[in-house]
């Protein structure tokens, strides 16, 4: 793969296809679409079928595929979770870009559920905790929204959270890494994936650096801004 950004053709708008991570929910990037939005780009979050039992990564690939329609071109940003689809959608459509946003780097043949464990998650989750002076268990408020605006948080949290275990179960089914521009973005403060382990595991994984942008593993609801501005200048276009 390669790490080089591709910019777009002069006069053609960028679509930002937003591929959440556990959870499915559009809501995740409601900051970070209006941010693109005001700069003249289009964002489009993309739902996927967490309540379905029966929807494995394919399934969810395809839901990708599906909102992207005829839209050209797109960069890919997948978040967390969104890690294990966005790339199988990238062999399926002619994506400028994929930008991997504090998510997981998968394996062929691995499986989602067995990733925690094969890339030491949580070891790697605890000792950065204990750095901070903090528990190495955390409630779901400490672990991904201590560093959102209250009433951001509020509002996302206050919507009901649903995800099958189902495509954990998968194994990844590429046999290499998809033939398109990759870039990994990770949280400075992110508790769940701690930047250091992000970088090791893009280093193993995908031979790739890593490019920080302040805030947690929600960075896209604690700091659009720095986000856009991140994800902008791999258009070549600040």
């Amino acid at each position: 793969m390669s790490s080089g950004a591709a910019p777009g053709r002069p006069g053609m708008t960028t679509t930002f296809v937003l591929v959440p991570g556990a959870g499915g929910d559009t809501l995740f990037w409601y900051r970070l679409v209006a941010e693109l939005d005001d700069r003249g780009h289009a964002a489009l979050p993309v739902e996927l079928p967490v309540r379905d039992d029966s929807a494995g990564l394919d399934a969810y690939a395809d839901a990708v595929v599906a909102a992207i329609g005829n839209r050209s071109p797109v960069v890919l940003v997948a978040q967390s979770m969104g890690g294990l689809t966005a790339p199988l959608v990238a062999e399926r459509v002619p994506a400028q870009l994929l930008v991997l946003l504090n998510a997981m780097i998968p394996r062929p043949g691995e499986t989602g559920g067995e990733w925690w464990t094969a890339t030491g998650q949580g070891e790697a989750a605890a000792a950065y905790r204990r750095t901070l002076g903090l528990p190495a268990e955390l409630d779901d408020d400490a672990t991904y929204f201590h560093d959102v605006p209250a009433d951001v948080a509020a509002v996302y949290m206050d919507q009901e959270f649903a995800q099958s275990g189902r495509p954990f179960e998968d194994p990844w089914p590429l046999d290499r890494w998809p033939d398109v521009a990759t870039r990994v973005v990770a949280g400075r403060e992110d508790r769940l994936f701690p930047l250091e382990f992000q970088r090791k595991l893009a280093a193993e994984r995908l031979g790739l650096d890593v490019d920080e942008v302040p805030g947690g593993h929600c960075a896209a609801l604690s700091h659009p801004v720095e986000l856009a501005d991140r994800l902008e200048s791999y258009l070549g276009s600040r």
